[in-house]
């Protein structure tokens, strides 16, 4: 092949970042359906008048929505090379200052409102410790959480606050499904799209991988690395602000226990999706279907009345194959 062939030959496509192959992504995608193929053939043997029946879907679907949110938001910042362990403590904020009597007064939109600014607000302290403070991701997140969780402790005083507003708490009934789809699913199928967009089809998505990838080559090539890190935090907290809505319609309350492990639960599925933990590679599809892949084993695990701890033995063996696989992807990319 010529030097000027080789210019003309377009680049593979991706998602979100690098890889050699562009079915490399497409067989991993492929791969994340055979499992979660295999959970529901396995939930169908086990619990098949519970597990197949149409609330039951609608359930795991509905509680997929909320951990989705917050691990499209976790998807972003990975790929940028960066790391946030305090989204579960700023949904559970979130949520907390949401409900109480003086926020539930102005009604659904301020119950919204409120969610979304203290989500954006948490975002807004981590991207300035990150960017411009120049701290460790993992020490400014982890800050984040002991604050977080201490606030929110603080404002409920251990107690739950019951939403009242019925604006919020209808759309968690039936009544309010359309076709059969519970609202919070399709909140959930719009930030998707919505991330998808943002991360492969914009400047921004762009700027992230880039950022993730190289930081340095990324500033010499124009891109200020410090805005691009704030925004995507604040971005994580915008996602945190809108899972803690989405929250308190599942729960109609607000706890300060609200979000407990989701930074974990959202960076596994990251992980198991396909997004590098060393950044330079993201995919939102592969974060959904990790996302669906543990909720539908911890369903599978509850409708059998399995311990819960042997549930987190089976998450923890799946994030290290996970990890693994992604390790010699990444050596036989590079081969």
């Amino acid at each position: 092949m010529t030097l000027s062939t080789a210019k003309n030959t377009p680049a593979p496509a991706q998602e979100g970042g690098r890889r050699p192959l562009g079915l490399r992504a497409d067989v991993r995608n492929l791969s994340l359906l055979g499992v979660l193929a295999a959970l529901i053939a396995v939930g169908g043997i086990t619990r098949p008048d519970e597990f197949l029946a149409g609330s039951n879907l609608q359930l795991v679907l509905t509680q997929a929505s909320v951990i989705g949110v917050v691990t499209v938001g976790m998807t972003f910042v990975i790929t940028s090379g960066g790391i946030d362990l305090s989204v579960g403590a700023i949904v559970a904020l979130a949520s907390v200052w949401a409900t109480t009597v003086a926020t539930q007064e102005f009604g659904f939109a301020g119950i919204l409102f409120t969610a979304v600014l203290v989500g954006l607000g948490c975002g807004l302290v981590n991207g300035l410790l990150v960017a411009y403070g120049g701290m460790v991701p993992f020490i400014a997140t982890l800050a984040m959480l002991a604050s977080a969780r201490g606030l929110a402790l603080q404002i409920t005083d251990g107690r739950t606050q019951i939403v009242t507003v019925d604006s919020v708490l209808d759309l968690g009934i039936p009544d309010a499904y359309l076709l059969g789809i519970p609202p919070l699913v399709l909140v959930f199928a719009a930030v998707t799209v919505a991330g998808w967009l943002v991360l492969n089809r914009t400047t921004f998505g762009r700027r992230t991988v880039a950022v993730g990838g190289n930081a340095e080559a990324a500033r010499l090539a124009g891109i200020d690395v410090r805005r691009q890190r704030l925004y995507l935090y604040l971005l994580s907290g915008l996602c945190c602000g809108i899972a803690a809505f989405l929250l308190i319609i599942l729960s109609g309350s607000g706890q300060n226990t609200n979000g407990n492990l989701y930074e974990l639960d959202a960076i596994a599925a990251a992980i198991i999706g396909g997004t590098l933990l060393t950044g330079g590679r993201g995919t939102i599809v592969g974060s959904v279907l990790g996302v669906l892949v543990f909720t539908t084993i911890t369903n599978i695990f509850a409708l059998n009345n399995l311990q819960s701890d042997v549930q987190q033995i089976a998450k923890g063996a799946i994030i290290v194959a996970a990890v693994l696989v992604q390790r010699r992807t990444v050596r036989g990319g590079e081969g």
